[in-house]
C-alpha cells in the first residue's frame, strides 16, 4: 500500500492582509504613545492656571525638555535591551513604563514630583517608535515601505487629538489630573494584546540563533525567510559593529545629514505638540480655542501621512520630505500673524499636513541609505539623535515664553523647517559622494524612494 504524504501548507502572500495582525498592534502601540506626548501640551494651560502646583512658563519648557530627554535615553538604550528581551517584550516594556509614569504625574504634588514622572514616560515613549517603526518596515510588503510607515503614523496623531479631546473635557470637569490618569489605560488595554498577539521579530530570533522560529514567524506572515545579513547583531560588541556600519563609504556623510533631518523635525514635532496651546493662547486666541489647534493639527497630519506615504512610494520620500519641510516652515510663519480664527484654524490644519509626515519620512529615508542588517541601528540612531531636537525644542520656545516672546517660536519653527528641508536634500548627494563611482549594494527590498 502506498503511503500518502501530507504536502507542506503553502505560504501565505506577503500583503497587508497577511501582516495586518502586526502593524494593527504596532498602530495600537503607537497611538497610545501619541496620546502620551500630546496629554502635557494640551493640560498645560489648565496646569499653569493651577497655583498650587507652581507651573511657570520656565519649569514647564524644562519639563518638556525632561521628557524628551527621557525618550533620547530610551531610543539610545532599546536595542541593546532588545538584544535581551526581544522587540515583543520591549515594546511591552515600554508601554508599562510610560503608563506608570503619567501615573506617576497624576499624583504629583509638585513640579519635582511631576517632572519625575514625565521623565518616566520619556524612558518607555523613546524606546517605542524606533522598535514598532523597525517591526512594521520588516513586516512591510514589497515596495510599500514609506506607505506602512504613513500608516503607522497616523495612529501617533490619532492619540494626539484623543489626548486633546481629554484637554477638553475632562481637564475642565474633573481637573487635569484626570488626564494623566487616563494614560495609564495603555498598560490595561495594549499589554495584554501585545502578549498575547505579536509576534516576535524574525530578523531577532535568528540573531540570537533560533532559526526554526525565525522561519516559522517569517511563513506564517508570508515574509521571506531571514538570512544571516537582514539579522541585526547582537550583543555590544554586535551593536558597536552596526554603528560603525553607520559610517562605511557608502553612508558616512549621508548618516549626519539623516539625524540633522531628524533633529529639526523632532525639534518641531515636539516644540509644537508641547508649546501649541500656550502659544495661540499668548497670541489673544481664547483657552479651548487653543487647546483645539492641538487637535487640529494633529487632523491634518493623519491627511498628510496618507498623502504623503503614497506619493513617496511614487516619487522617493527624500523629494516628499524636502518639499514637505519647506511648506512647514511657510505654514510656521503665517501663524505668526494674529489672522481671523477660521483662517488660522484652516492654515494650522495645513500645516499639520506637511510637519509630521515630513519627520516620518525622514524615517522611511533610511531605507534608502541603509542594507537590511543595519535597518534597526540606522533608524535607532536617526530617532535616537534626533531626540536631541525633541530636548531643545519644548526648553527653547519655554525660555522664550518666559521672556514674553512666544511669537518668536514660530520664527524658530521656520528655521527649523528650512533646516530639515536643506538636509534631507542632500542625502542623495552624499550617497553619491561616499560611493566614489563605486557600485553600492542594495539597501533594501523595499522602494522608498532615492
Amino acid at each position: 500500500m502506498s503511503r500518502s504524504l501530507t504536502p507542506p501548507a503553502p505560504r501565505p502572500p506577503h500583503t497587508f492582509r497577511t501582516v495586518f495582525p502586526v502593524l494593527a498592534l504596532c498602530w495600537l502601540a503607537v497611538f497610545f504613545d501619541g496620546m502620551d506626548v500630546n496629554i502635557y501640551g494640551a493640560v498645560m494651560p489648565h496646569m499653569l492656571d493651577d497655583t498650587g502646583l507652581g507651573l511657570t512658563p520656565d519649569s514647564a519648557g524644562t519639563i518638556g525638555s525632561w521628557t524628551t530627554f527621557g525618550m533620547l535615553i530610551g531610543a539610545l538604550t532599546a536595542g541593546n535591551l532588545t538584544d535581551w528581551l526581544g522587540r515583543r517584550l520591549m515594546l511591552v516594556a515600554s508601554v508599562s513604563l510610560f503608563s506608570a509614569g503619567s501615573a506617576l504625574c497624576a499624583v504629583a504634588g509638585d513640579i519635582g514630583l511631576f517632572g519625575a514622572g514625565r521623565f518616566v514616560s520619556g524612558l518607555g515613549l523613546g524606546g517605542l517608535m524606533p522598535l514598532c517603526l523597525a517591526m512594521v518596515l520588516e513586516f512591510a510588503p514589497p515596495r510599500r515601505a514609506a506607505l506602512t510607515t504613513g500608516l503607522l503614523m497616523t495612529s501617533y496623531h490619532f492619540g494626539g487629538m484623543a489626548a486633546t479631546g481629554l484637554g477638553l473635557t475632562l481637564a475642565p470637569a474633573a481637573g487635569w489630573r484626570w488626564v494623566f490618569w487616563a494614560g495609564v489605560l495603555p498598560a490595561l488595554v495594549a499589554v495584554p494584546l501585545l502578549l498575547r498577539l505579536l509576534p516576535e521579530s524574525p530578523g531577532v530570533l535568528l540573531a540570537r540563533g533560533e532559526r526554526d522560529k525565525a522561519d516559522a514567524v517569517a511563513d506564517r506572515f508570508g515574509l521571506p525567510r531571514p538570512t544571516e545579513v537582514a539579522a541585526p547583531a547582537a550583543g555590544a560588541a554586535g551593536r558597536l559593529a552596526a554603528v560603525r556600519e553607520l559610517f562605511r563609504p557608502e553612508s558616512r556623510w549621508a548618516t549626519p545629514l539623516l539625524w540633522l533631518a531628524s533633529f529639526c523635525g523632532l525639534l518641531l514635532v515636539y516644540g509644537i505638540s508641547t508649546w501649541l496651546p500656550q502659544m495661540m493662547r499668548a497670541s489673544g486666541y481664547g483657552l479651548n480655542s487653543s487647546v483645539s489647534f492641538l487637535m487640529v493639527i494633529n487632523a491634518g497630519g493623519i491627511v498628510g501621512l496618507l498623502i504623503a506615504g503614497r506619493i513617496a512610494d511614487r516619487f522617493g520620500a527624500v523629494r516628499v520630505s524636502a518639499i514637505w519641510f519647506l511648506l512647514t516652515a511657510a505654514g510656521a510663519l503665517l501663524l505668526k500673524a494674529h489672522l481671523p480664527l477660521g483662517v488660522t484654524y484652516l492654515v494650522v490644519a495645513v500645516t499639520g499636513v506637511w510637519l509630521f509626515s515630513a519627520q516620518v519620512m525622514v524615517y522611511a529615508a533610511t531605507n534608502t541609505v541603509y542594507r537590511d542588517s543595519e535597518r534597526a541601528a540606522g533608524l535607532g540612531w536617526v530617532t535616537g539623535v534626533g531626540r536631541t531636537g525633541a530636548v531643545v525644542g519644548p526648553w527653547l520656545i519655554g525660555e522664550l515664553a518666559a521672556s514674553g516672546n512666544e511669537s518668536w517660536g514660530f520664527t524658530t519653527f521656520a528655521l527649523a523647517g528650512l533646516g530639515g528641508a536643506l538636509a534631507i536634500c542632500l542625502v542623495p548627494a552624499a550617497r553619491r559622494f561616499g560611493r566614489g563611482g563605486t557600485t553600492a549594494p542594495a539597501p533594501v527590498t523595499a522602494n522608498a524612494g532615492s
